[in-house]
């Protein structure tokens, strides 16, 4: 009998709760919208749900600016109908799991307001304040480290990662507050015993109610550098992201890539993030039901020996690509399982191809020519690795990125933000500007989920302007309905793929054995238990290949995919389609 836990067996999909589904006819995704879309998640294969953020929030960073973390935001419903769409997912035999974002609270947080209302309030040492410095010899004007002369500074020249300078100041208590990523977003002092316990408090609000974990967004923020040791890049951030766009070499690049690690270096990872997620877990583990922690993060180092920090890390280092090709996938398991295998209590995985954060996975890694073939190929490859896979709303669709031209109608702050640099302070031409706006705007892999062939993609109704704009593309059958009765599509590839892996024990639990190892066109390896061997074999190349994998065994297969009905199948001679996928179990 298997002794996997549930977050081991389920494949989770992530629901952007703004764009998945409105309920009420308002233009924005809402609880009712989602309650009743259960069903569709259930057929779909999935059971687990990971829902990002749904509490109250002036919405400056798409709700990761909370102003408070035990209630619904309006827009969504109420805290019942979060109860009833708990409840339905429960009943559904669907678990959920919610994001906590503890590194900041939103500047329109009762806490915030406050904290910065006086140096002699209650709550005053609740977020990170520092008096102002002298204008430093480190640096100058131009990368955010100095002042004009005469005037006093921030304590450095950290940047935030959205907009700008990490500093703002309050004239309220004569101090700067310190902000990771937007100045609407302040960051929380954890080194406060009071923080602590407030912030578990809310993830108790959330577990007595019967969520089923966390996933915990930019946990690496957590604690700064407590020296506050400047940075030496010789950019504001608007610069660099500049820089970014317009390097083209090799050198340039790579300069662009050491910039931004320098840039940031001392904000990430400071002392005291081990004893926190230990203190997290101990949370959890008072709970029934074996809760989950997954972190927004790839160091494995944050869940400790295995058992006493987080149960989960992403791996995103498996996405840091533009193609994703055999060599790349092999050496992704190689290093990330070997770091698992070592943890004292033996480490889980955990594999995603995107999220909310990041282009599409058909855009991000198609062709422009065999896209299709790729997006099933990819999904193919996330239900048969070794771990848990998560999966992002709309992708069983092939729905793909959105730019959004016009810069009045971007949502995402850091995009309008950037547009605004490139424009007054950088010099560039406004419908160049708009162009690179808009395509490092997160907007355009957030637009609203396309239900059918119908005005605003039958997410909102007609005459309702969506909170983002509807990718056009729905009248071209990326919508469930067009795909939901054609065996071929899509959507229906995800159902068959999905229930493949739920219906083969190794795919699930076996263990990971990559076998010839050096072919440059195909992936192929081995997942085993003692009661079953499963060989998965992915064609990454357009051609058709045959292949001889009698050096495996000299018994026949058992096809599992593609064959609807299970044949024998010969070792010694697999034809493989272009971009094809054949999974069998070794007999």
């Amino acid at each position: 009998m298997s002794q996997q836990k549930w977050w081991q067996t389920a494949i989770f999909y992530q629901i952007y709760p703004r764009s998945f589904a409105d309920g009420n006819g308002d233009g924005i995704g809402d609880f009712k919208g989602m309650t009743e879309k259960l069903d569709y998640l259930k057929g779909l294969g999935v059971d687990g749900l990971w829902l990002s953020p749904h509490f109250p929030s002036p919405n400056w960073d798409c709700g990761y600016d909370i102003s408070d973390y035990e209630n619904v935001a309006p827009e969504y419903g109420t805290l019942e109908d979060f109860k009833a769409f708990l409840h339905a997912a429960h009943a559904r035999g669907m678990r959920l799991i919610l994001d906590l974002v503890l590194n900041h609270t939103s500047d329109e947080h009762a806490w915030f307001l406050e904290s910065k209302s006086s140096r002699d309030n209650p709550k005053a040492d609740w977020y990170v304040w520092k008096d102002p410095l002298p204008a430093s010899p480190i640096s100058n004007p131009r990368n955010g480290g100095g002042v004009p002369k005469g005037r006093r500074g921030p304590p450095n020249n950290w940047q935030s990662c959205f907009d700008g300078p990490a500093w703002t100041y309050v004239p309220e208590r004569g101090q700067y507050y310190y902000h990771y990523f937007m100045k609407q977003q302040p960051d929380l002092n954890w080194r406060n015993p009071e923080v602590k316990a407030a912030m578990w408090r809310a993830a108790r609000f959330w577990l007595d109610m019967g969520v089923d974990g966390f996933r915990l967004d930019a946990l690496g923020t957590i604690y700064e550098d407590p020296d506050l040791t400047p940075h030496t890049v010789p950019m504001t951030l608007a610069e660099l992201r500049h820089f970014s766009d317009v390097a083209t070499t090799p050198e340039e690049k790579k300069l662009a890539e050491k910039y931004w690690f320098d840039m940031y270096k001392n904000q990430w990872g400071g002392p005291g993030l081990h004893d926190l997620m230990q203190e997290l877990r101990h949370v959890l583990d008072e709970y029934p039901g074996d809760r989950m922690l997954v972190g927004e993060d790839d160091n494995i180092d944050y869940m400790g020996n295995g058992d006493d920090e987080l149960h989960m890390v992403f791996n995103f280092p498996l996405m840091r690509t533009e193609r994703l090709t055999p060599d790349w996938v092999r050496a992704n398991q190689t290093e990330r399982l070997r770091r698992l295998d070592a943890l004292p209590a033996r480490g889980w995985g955990c594999n995603t191809l995107g999220n909310h954060d990041c282009s599409r996975v058909l855009t991000r890694y198609g062709d422009r020519v065999h896209d299709d073939q790729l997006a099933r190929l990819h999904l193919a490859l996330l239900m048969t690795m070794r771990g848990t896979p998560f999966l992002y709303n709309g992708e069983e669709i092939g729905m793909t990125d959105l730019v959004i031209p016009d810069p009045v109608k971007l949502r995402d702050t850091m995009a309008t933000w950037y547009y605004d640099s490139l424009i007054n302070k950088l010099k560039v031409e406004p419908a160049l500007a708009a162009q690179r706006a808009g395509a490092m705007s997160r907007d355009k892999d957030r637009t609203p989920l396309q239900w059918r062939d119908a005005p605003n993609g039958g997410f909102c109704p007609e005459g309702v302007t969506p909170w983002l704009p509807v990718n056009p593309d729905y009248a071209a059958g990326v919508n469930v309905e067009a795909q939901e009765n054609d065996p071929d599509s899509l959507l229906n590839f995800y159902r068959r793929m999905l229930k493949v892996r739920k219906d083969t024990s190794a795919l699930v639990e076996g263990e990971y054995q990559a076998v010839h190892e050096k072919a440059e066109d195909y992936l192929a390896f081995r997942r085993s238990l003692p009661e079953q061997q499963v060989l998965v074999v992915l064609n990454f190349s357009g051609k058709k290949l045959v292949l001889d994998f009698t050096d495996l065994r000299s018994k026949p297969a058992r096809t599992i995919y593609p064959s609807g009905n299970p044949a024998e199948l010969s070792l010694a001679k697999i034809n493989l389609e272009p971009f094809g996928i054949l999974i069998s179990e070794l007999l």
